[in-house]
């Protein structure tokens, strides 16, 4: 017996109330499969843009000092 056959034979023997609720988390399940697909495709893309916008900017001379990034409260 495979497992969808498991999980099936399950389902059937759950109340009609209770097998809305399997349905709702396994959609769940799909939309979240789904998102981190995208986030995964989306990260690669902004990774690579990012490294080819800084690229050659880590030898650079920067005008700034880290007192300058140092926020003070009075």
């Amino acid at each position: 017996m495979t497992l969808t056959e498991k999980i099936l034979q399950h389902v059937k023997g759950l109340p009609d109330l209770l097998q809305e609720e399997v349905l709702d988390f396994v959609e769940y399940l799909e939309s979240k499969v789904g998102k981190r697909k995208q986030a995964e495709g989306k990260t690669d893309w902004s990774t690579i843009s990012l490294s080819y916008a800084m690229r050659g900017m880590e030898n650079e001379h920067t005008p700034y000092t880290l007192n300058d990034l140092k926020e003070t409260f009075s």
